[in-house]
C-alpha cells in the first residue's frame, strides 16, 4: 500500500492527470484551522484514497468540514501507534475484489430501441449474478418506465457524490426492480453542473466493484460520457435499417473502435426486417465490421411492455425474448461454459460407449 505524509500546500501535484495518487494520504492540519479546498477536489478525482488529517483538536466544526470533504480517518497527534491505528483502519475497508463485467449501450439514433434492449438484456443477466442497470441520461431516460421502477434517486445523485461512495450510501440511491436488476435512474431535473469524466469513471468503478454486471444506457450525443468508459467490458451500438442511423452508427463505432480499440466495440441490429431496403450486408459495410446479434423486429410487443413496465423477457418466449436472453446469456459467457459442458459430457459418454 501506498502512502504519503503531506503539508497542505502539496495536495496540488496529487491533481495532475499524471500523477500516481497513494493509497492513503496523511495531511498535518496542527497549523491551520479550517480544511483546504482542494481537499474535496482531491477526493472526488481519486475517490478510493484514503485521507486522514492531523487536526489541532476534534473540533465539531471542523470535523463537519473534514466529512465533506471526504476525510476517512482524524486523530490529534502523530503518534505511532494511532497513525497505524488509522491506516489499519483503512486498510480493512478498502473494497478489492474482482471487478465485474460492464456492459454499455449506445443507440446510434434516438427511437431505435436502445433501452428496450439494455433493460431486458440486464434482466436476463439478473438471474446469472447481480446486476445493476445505470441510465446516464442524465434527464429524461426512460429505463425506470421499462423496469416499472419508483425511483427516489437518480444517477445526478451518484455524480454529484463520488466523494461519498460506499456500500451503504449507494444502496440508498439504487431502486430494487421485479424484474430483478437494481437500477440507477436518470433524474426528473437536470443536473446543476456539466458532466465530468473523472465522476463517470469513478460511478462505473465502484458499480463494478459492487456487481457481477452493469449494465449502462448512455446518450450518443454527451462526449464527456462517451470519453469515460475505460471501464466498459463491451460497447454495444445498437442500429436499424435506415440510412440516417446507419450513418450515425459509422460515425460513433469509428470513434468508439479508435478510442477504446475494436475488440471493445460491437454493433446490433434491431428492428431486423429482411424486406429492407439496406440490407445485412450493406449494414455491416457501412459500420466497418460484423453485425454481432440481430433482434428481430416486434413493436407492438415492446411497446405492451413498457407500459405495463415489465422487462419482455419475463413474459413469455416471443421470438424478441428469445433473441435478448441469447444474446445476455452470450455477453456474460453463460452460453459458451454450457457449450464447453455439454462437449465435456459428451466427450465423456463417448469414451464410455466407444462412440466419437
Amino acid at each position: 500500500m501506498r502512502s504519503s505524509n503531506l503539508e497542505a500546500g502539496d495536495l496540488a501535484t496529487l491533481l495532475h492527470p499524471s500523477s500516481l495518487p497513494p493509497d492513503v494520504v496523511v495531511l498535518d492540519l496542527r497549523s491551520r484551522s479550517e480544511i483546504p479546498p482542494v481537499l474535496g477536489s482531491l477526493k472526488r478525482q481519486h475517490p478510493d484514497m484514503g485521507l486522514i488529517i492531523v487536526a489541532p483538536s476534534l473540533d465539531p466544526a471542523l470535523m463537519l468540514e473534514a466529512m465533506r470533504a471526504g476525510v476517512t480517518e482524524c486523530i490529534t497527534d502523530i503518534d505511532r501507534g494511532d497513525l497505524e491505528a488509522a491506516i489499519n483502519r483503512l486498510v480493512d475497508q478498502r473494497v478489492t475484489p474482482v471487478a465485474g463485467e460492464v456492459f454499455v449501450f449506445v443507440g446510434a439514433k434516438g427511437g431505435v430501441g436502445t433501452t428496450t434492449a439494455a433493460v431486458n438484456i440486464a434482466t436476463v443477466l439478473a438471474k446469472i449474478g447481480t446486476t445493476l442497470v445505470i441510465d446516464l441520461h442524465l434527464a429524461g431516460g426512460d429505463a425506470a418506465l421499462f423496469l416499472g421502477a419508483d425511483a427516489h434517486f437518480s444517477v445526478v445523485d451518484g455524480l454529484e457524490n463520488t466523494h461519498r461512495l460506499d456500500a451503504a450510501f449507494f444502496r440508498g440511491l439504487v431502486s430494487h426492480t421485479k424484474g430483478g436488476p437494481d437500477l440507477l435512474a436518470s433524474a426528473d431535473r437536470a443536473a446543476q453542473t456539466a458532466v465530468d469524466p473523472p465522476r463517470v469513471r469513478a460511478l462505473i468503478d465502484f458499480s463494478a466493484h459492487h456487481y457481477r454486471y452493469t449494465v449502462i444506457d448512455i446518450p450518443r450525443s454527451d462526449a464527456a460520457v462517451l470519453d469515460s468508459l475505460e471501464g466498459a467490458s463491451m460497447i454495444v451500438v445498437v442500429a436499424n435499417q435506415e440510412l440516417a442511423t446507419i450513418r450515425s452508427a459509422s460515425r460513433i463505432a469509428t470513434a468508439l473502435r479508435q478510442r477504446y480499440g475494436k475488440e471493445k466495440v460491437s454493433v446490433v441490429l434491431s428492428r431486423s426486417d429482411r424486406q429492407a431496403d439496406i440490407g445485412l450486408d450493406d449494414l455491416q459495410v457501412a459500420v466497418g465490421g460484423p453485425v454481432k446479434y440481430i433482434f428481430p423486429s416486434d413493436y407492438r410487443l415492446a411497446v405492451a411492455s413498457l407500459n405495463r413496465g415489465q422487462p419482455l423477457v419475463t413474459e413469455g418466449r416471443s421470438a424478441l425474448a428469445q433473441a435478448f436472453e441469447a444474446y445476455a446469456r452470450d455477453l456474460s459467457g453463460a452460453k459458451a461454459a454450457a457449450d464447453q459442458s455439454a462437449a465435456a459430457r459428451s466427450g465423456l459418454l463417448g469414451r464410455l460407449t466407444g462412440r466419437r
